[in-house]
């Protein structure tokens, strides 16, 4: 097992360069995996220290086949627009 139970890892850099997405699979003490998307934003503007803004948000192995899905409806109706 990975750094903080981590068992996968996946880097994205958007286009914009000032924001980073990470997509890490990561595995509790009782062994249940679980996602954890985390959004990383620079702002060059902040003060020392305090240059980056980060959001995360949890899915539960459980919860991913309805997650996907409602995923997969958002991005296309993105993709439409």
């Amino acid at each position: 097992m990975g750094v903080r139970g981590e068992v996968y890892s996946a880097r994205l850099q958007a286009k914009s360069e000032k924001r980073t997405y990470f997509f890490n699979v990561k595995e509790n003490r009782f062994g249940d995996l679980f996602l954890n998307i985390v959004e990383s934003k620079k702002h060059d503007s902040a003060p020392r220290g305090m240059e980056y803004e980060r959001h995360q948000v949890v899915v539960f192995k459980e919860d991913m086949p309805e997650f996907l899905r409602a995923l997969e409806k958002a991005g296309i109706f993105m993709e439409r627009r």
